[in-house]
């Protein structure tokens, strides 16, 4: 008997109908024998609506709180599909995260899991049940419920299925598959059949929205199989795996952008060890993660200057931070720019193959496009050009 984990996002569970069809997903999925546990969002828009709702009675809501009321979300959904199921001759059972014994450090918003508790799941599948279990949440060692950060069910997910042992992950979305590129942008993309996860984690943290970056890593790790399907198209979907294509591998299997960029610049630092730690210790004080990095090198002044880029929701908080930091070091001024966007070209063939790097500036230039930053690794090359031109780019 094969041991399937289905994750369902927002979109396929944003209404009650909806929640209706991926309980016949699930039903077919019984019918074949399989044992199956399931891990939902909240139902579209919820999150954002709560989100709005504690942003409306405190611009800066306490964190304990703020993870107590996002995360009653999915135990809406949760509890509906449940229902849904049992209307259906499936039995079921809702649980939130910490009824199954999903633990975490205590970072509210954005929390670490620390372990998985598997009886409580065990026992409802060897009773014929199917567990409906919310995701993006769980319980810290004092017993406060804490949140994954969004697009946290995906790693629930992976979670479950690394510690149950599960064949495959399913992750069901609004699109069939893994693209080469964003569909809505580029009609020509194409859906892959198969990625490795090396390029996954590049597309997800490149801004490819299909999955979170968290769960890619852990499903890398585990070597849990991911399949990314759609809930409301049949099809095979695109599997996320260790095996290496049987041919030789494309040059670059997609592209990825992300417009939720911010770009900052601490311009004219006396030259001195210890000026990128400064800057680096600042802002992750803040608790603001920092993306790419360029330091050129001294000018004949003897000065330097340093740029990053943080995620746009993070810019205000780290141009203050970045303002007293620059008094700190002497450093002549700071510029920003929150119009940007990061451009990336990612394929494990890149590594055999020479010139992508040239073919992508080429293209960039013939259109006037300015590249501010560029980055690289073995399979990726990341470039920060101005929004405007992203899906000219």
């Amino acid at each position: 008997m094969t041991l399937i984990v289905q994750k369902f996002g927002g979109s396929s569970v944003g209404s009650l109908e909806r929640i209706a069809h991926v309980a016949d997903i699930i039903k077919a999925e019984r019918q074949k024998g399989h044992d199956v546990v399931v891990v939902l969002s909240a139902m579209q828009g919820e999150t954002d609506r709560l989100i709005g709702l504690a942003n409306d009675m405190h611009v800066t809501p306490e964190p304990r709180e703020f993870d107590m009321l996002v995360s009653t979300g999915e135990q809406v959904s949760t509890a509906l599909l449940a229902i849904a199921l049992n209307a259906k001759d499936c039995k079921a059972r809702s649980l939130t995260g910490w009824q199954v014994g999903l633990h975490t450090n205590s970072n509210h918003k954005c929390a670490r899991i620390c372990g998985l508790d598997t009886e409580k799941l065990t026992e409802l599948l060897v009773a014929g049940f199917v567990p409906v279990v919310t995701g993006f949440q769980g319980l810290d060692a004092d017993g406060n419920i804490t949140t994954l950060g969004r697009g946290g069910s995906d790693t629930t997910a992976v979670v479950l299925a690394a510690k149950l042992g599960a064949d495959e992950c399913q992750i069901y979305t609004d699109v069939d598959g893994v693209y080469t590129t964003d569909p809505h942008v580029e009609p020509a993309a194409r859906r892959m059949s198969k990625v490795t996860f090396e390029e996954m984690l590049e597309l997800a943290s490149l801004g490819a929205k299909v999955l979170q970056i968290r769960s890619v890593e852990l499903a890398g790790k585990y070597n849990v199989p991911l399949r990314v399907l759609s809930t409301f198209e049949p099809g095979p979907g695109t599997v996320i795996t260790y095996e290496e294509y049987l041919m030789e591998s494309p040059l670059v299997s997609g592209i990825a952008f992300d417009r939720n960029q911010a770009k900052i610049s601490l311009l004219g630092s006396p030259d001195k060890p210890g000026v990128a730690m400064t800057v680096m210790r600042a802002i992750s004080d803040a608790n603001i993660d920092i993306d790419m990095i360029v330091q050129n090198v001294p000018s004949d002044s003897g000065a330097v200057d340093l740029s990053f880029t943080v995620g746009r929701d993070d810019y205000n908080a780290a141009m203050e931070v970045m303002q007293a930091t620059a008094k700190s070091l002497g450093a002549k001024h700071v510029e920003g720019n929150g119009q940007i966007a990061k451009l990336s070209v990612v394929g494990v063939g890149m590594r055999s193959h020479a010139g992508v790097a040239t073919t992508m500036f080429e293209a960039l230039a013939n259109d006037g496009i300015t590249i501010h930053m560029i980055s690289t690794s073995e399979i990726k090359i990341s470039v920060v050009i101005d929004e405007k031109y992203i899906e000219l780019g």
